[in-house]
């Protein structure tokens, strides 16, 4: 694909991540399912996308110091300034000159020659003088939030929760791109026997701190192995396996994953099952339910019943205190998978938390009674704010006296997730810059006997 073909296409992507609130994962897998992208340019093209979306903020400020407040813009104007300036300010592997006439020529084909003169001069200006320091910014808060490219209400809200050092680590790490991490099927083959293989393919990998059947790939491309087409492994991050370590199911128990696409948490339980048993995972939408079911035929899982149903209802499906281990992954506000998904941080509010936390109280609420006396509920979010985790879980102890936090959970945690900042009286808050994982947090209820 010539250079101008790839940013043209950069640049709708970026628009369609904008205007649409399209999440920038889909949108790159489909660019790149549709064999339009070269393999050596697929990695640029995720760079840019990426790196523009997660320092938006940063650009924004950069711009300003060139361009007018009065000034208009189009907005696929200024997205293609951050792109553009994303490159000569954050890459080395184009030089200044290129991405300056790339971009200009991208502004003539969409726009008219007042447009590219525009561009033309805005970049020059920023290839002469440079960006402007953000340590004018006097405002602690409101500087971090520039410099890391999170919404100010945000951050002041995560240094309310956690301090400002805290916070500065938590928003410095979401900029950093994450490690693909993957997961073995123990039915199938070993962690040992799948590192020697991907390691005989020039792959550089580790084992994952956070489960047994957890690898970390530090260089290579798990999709084009046929150990990822086979089965053999899957894609998870690390903190999303603790849950499934955690939930400690054995074969032939009954266990729901209430909330369970894309059936990443599902498969792991069934394959610490043994798969032996019964394990009813349900979704709200039929097509993330399909998800689920295609997820379990690659790895070639059976005991996996996976419906479309909500997770607040669940009781008019089954008896009262029928499973041995139930699983509450609940929706969230996905603040805890920035690094992976950007856009997050810019299409979510603060109002967003509050009706998410009542919704994640009403599906325990609903599925409480669903637990066999002596079972294990797991209560688990992909996000870091408090009102979603610990406030969550003192809410339903407060209302269900037949339930209380498991005394083990926190002696059963990996050794290196002890040392972690994120152990509280409630839960285990996982936090991305603790192992370079998402944001995650986990708690384990017992139910009394």
């Amino acid at each position: 694909m010539k250079p101008n073909q790839l940013r043209n296409t950069i640049l709708d992507i970026l628009i369609r991540i904008e205007k649409d609130q399209g999440f920038s994962h889909l949108l790159i897998d489909n660019e790149i399912k549709s064999n339009r992208i070269s393999a050596k340019d697929i990695n640029l093209l995720t760079e840019i996308v990426y790196g523009t979306m997660q320092r938006k903020m940063t650009l924004d400020f950069y711009i300003e110091a060139f361009v007018s407040t009065k000034k208009k813009m189009d907005a696929w104007v200024k997205m293609l300034l951050r792109m553009s300036i994303y490159q000569m300010v954050y890459l080395d592997k184009v030089p200044d000159h290129a991405v300056i006439h790339e971009s200009v020529e991208i502004a003539k084909l969409r726009g008219h020659k007042g447009i590219s003169g525009f561009v033309n001069g805005i970049l020059r200006s920023v290839q002469r003088d440079g960006v402007p320091d953000t340590g004018i910014i006097k405002d602690q808060a409101k500087r971090l939030s520039i410099e890391t490219s999170h919404p100010e209400w945000l951050v002041k809200r995560w240094i309310n929760e956690y301090g400002f050092e805290k916070t500065k680590a938590m928003c410095n790490a979401n900029l950093v791109k994450k490690q693909q991490s993957i997961r073995i099927q123990p039915l199938k083959t070993t962690r040992e026997e799948v590192m020697i293989k991907l390691k005989s393919l020039g792959f550089e990998v580790k084992p994952s701190y956070l489960s047994p059947q957890g690898i970390i790939i530090e260089k290579g491309n798990i999709l084009t192995t046929d150990l990822f087409r086979d089965g053999y492994v899957t894609i998870q991050d690390q903190s999303s396996m603790l849950v499934g370590e955690m939930l400690h199911a054995e074969p032939n128990m009954r266990v729901l994953d209430a909330c369970s696409a894309p059936g990443g948490k599902a498969t792991h339980i069934a394959e610490k099952m043994e798969d032996k048993g019964k394990l009813y995972a349900y979704d709200l939408h039929q097509k993330k339910v399909n998800l689920i079911k295609k997820k379990a035929s690659d790895l070639d899982l059976t005991i996996i019943d996976a419906n479309q149903g909500d997770a607040r209802n669940l009781s008019e499906l089954h008896d009262i205190e029928s499973f041995d281990r139930i699983l509450v992954d609940a929706p969230c506000s996905g603040l805890g998978v920035i690094r992976g998904k950007p856009e997050i941080k810019y299409h979510k509010k603060e109002a967003d938390i509050q009706r998410l936390s009542e919704i994640q109280l009403e599906i325990l609420h609903s599925v409480s009674p669903l637990l066999k006396k002596g079972g294990l509920l797991i209560y688990s979010t992909c996000t870091v704010d408090i009102a979603e985790n610990e406030k969550v879980v003192q809410e339903f102890l407060k209302d269900h006296p037949d339930y209380q936090l498991d005394e083990k959970f926190f002696e059963q945690l990996p050794d290196e997730a002890k040392s972690a900042s994120g152990i509280t009286t409630y839960g285990f808050q996982l936090f991305p810059q603790d192992f370079g994982t998402d944001g995650f947090f986990l708690a384990r209820f017992e139910k009394n006997g």
